[in-house]
């Protein structure tokens, strides 16, 4: 009985400690200080985007390595017709001449990286921490170009695009993930549509740049972005969530005091986080994202969003660009018509940014989808009268008008939306996995339609494949209209309630 009384005491003691522990925090560190009875709560934002400006250097090079085969590959054909720059080079671009399956292998094994590199991202992330997985996910992307560099066969290509596939998959899992734990509620849209932003970045530098200076020269150039991210990491905190995950309570307050500015209520934040991490009752199992009915639903959710993200129709739209723009009597070079492609998708993507805390994630999407779903039906109309051999020269300007609102609408939506609530659809216990799970979907799709593309093409014609793009995205703005939820200014307890609910 002594024995079960001195038990019983130092429990009771160690509760008064736990309890009083938070207290003490701000006497033992000033920056823990939390100044409510002044009332001076004043929380900044700089620092949050400078960490999400930082972290979403994975997400250029990401669009770096999507990019770098569209300038690329002519240099390294061996098709003279094709290769313009090769012979005249002086840098050593003529020791490498691909034939056209290797040159399908350089481009298809990114995307088969990508889904090899999300899953194990997801179990790095909660064993070692965001920060530290995007800094060891790093080193693939800097392997991966030094090896481009001085590639000079296509085995040692075939590596290099592999492995960068590898690094693209994993930022696709960590990046939002980190964004998502530091952003404030109020900047948490904006913050989330970073990733997608900067990814467009990463792609319009490559078709700028890439039309100026040889392959090597650009794969160099590449090569300082994932080195940047490197240094900039070494600065960054670790999240909060995780650190409190960890059981860290002091560092979880410093990690909020330099995201969020020291004049931040930081006590009545880490309690938010706890009482999320409470709910979410611990360590959650693989089986537990498809047991959970919150976990599963949103698991549903953003699989679907991805999968129309990618049958969208972008890719094939990008296709197209040149001819379309041709039959409108542009004469501008390939190049060209693909530097306004991008510039169009950042400064679009930028403008969602802006706009995604005000007419919010649900009313973006329905409108992107519809207006797509229009200007594909149009393509497929355009395409259908020029294969049937009519005059359709008076109605040049109609394709390039639907590619040009394609996009603006495209960046808008379904390009950096469905990125951002990845990141708010699942509570700590899941999420890692959940979002391994939903950037492993979203490659396979990249990898089906890539595939897919140039044999629907030749067995339904343009016409018929641009209509079943439309169909997917009436399809699509149905379901989001009738089956999601608006996330917009909406606390992570009500997206769960919401989802165990549906």
């Amino acid at each position: 009985m002594d024995s079960d009384k001195v038990v019983a005491a130092m429990a009771r003691w160690w509760q008064t400690v736990s309890q009083t522990e938070d207290n003490d925090l701000g006497a033992r560190n000033p920056m823990l200080y939390d100044p409510l009875q002044d009332g001076v709560v004043r929380p900044t934002k700089k620092m949050q985007y400078f960490a999400a400006m930082v972290v979403c250097l994975g997400a250029v090079s990401a669009g770096t390595a999507l990019a770098w085969t569209s300038p690329v590959l002519p240099q390294i054909s061996e098709d003279p017709t094709v290769n313009t720059t090769a012979s005249n080079s002086t840098d050593g671009s003529t020791r490498l001449q691909l034939t056209l399956n290797q040159q399908t292998w350089v481009s298809s094994l990114l995307a088969i990286g990508a889904f090899l590199g999300a899953l194990p991202t997801g179990y790095i992330a909660d064993l070692i921490g965001r920060r530290y997985t995007a800094m060891v996910m790093d080193v693939p992307f800097i392997l991966a170009w030094t090896a481009t560099i001085f590639a000079n066969s296509a085995g040692v290509l075939y590596f290099a695009r592999f492995t960068i596939g590898l690094a693209t998959g994993s930022f696709c899992v960590v990046a939002p993930m980190y964004i998502s734990e530091i952003a404030e509620s109020s900047i948490r849209g904006t913050l989330g549509t970073l990733f997608q932003l900067t990814l467009s970045v990463g792609i319009l530098l490559v078709y700028i740049i890439g039309s100026m200076v040889t392959w090597t020269t650009l794969s160099i150039l590449c090569l300082t972005v994932p080195v940047a991210l490197f240094v900039g990491m070494i600065f960054l905190p670790e999240t909060p969530t995780y650190l409190l995950k960890k059981g860290r309570r002091g560092d979880a307050a410093l990690s909020l005091k330099w995201l969020w500015g020291r004049h931040c209520d930081s006590r009545s934040a880490i309690q938010q986080i706890q009482s999320e991490l409470d709910q979410a009752g611990g360590n959650a199992s693989f089986a537990d994202v498809f047991l959970i009915r919150s976990a599963r639903n949103g698991l549903i959710i953003s699989m679907l969003l991805m999968f129309f993200q990618q049958f969208s129709g972008v890719n094939a739209v990008i296709f197209y660009t040149v001819p379309i723009f041709k039959s409108a009597g542009s004469t501008l070079d390939p190049s060209v018509c693909s530097i306004i492609v991008g510039l169009v998708q950042v400064i679009m993507t930028f403008t969602s940014s802006l706009l995604i805390e005000k007419a919010g994630r649900k009313s973006l999407l329905i409108f992107s989808s519809t207006i797509m779903t229009i200007c594909l039906a149009i393509l497929g109309a355009y395409f259908d009268m020029k294969d049937e051999g009519k005059d359709v020269s008076a109605i040049g300007w109609l394709p390039l008008l639907c590619v040009v609102l394609y996009m603006i609408t495209f960046s808008v939506g379904y390009g950096p939306i469905p990125w951002l609530m990845m990141g708010e659809l699942f509570l700590p216990d899941v999420k890692a996995t959940a979002v391994a799970l939903t950037v492993m979907s979203n490659w396979f799709c990249v990898f089906l339609v890539t595939k897919t593309f140039g044999a629907m093409v030749t067995s339904w014609g343009s016409d018929m494949t641009f209509w079943f793009f439309a169909v997917c995205m009436f399809v699509a703005t149905l379901y989001v209209a009738f089956m999601v939820l608006e996330t917009k200014g909406k606390s992570v307890a009500q997206i769960q309630t919401w989802l165990e609910d549906k």
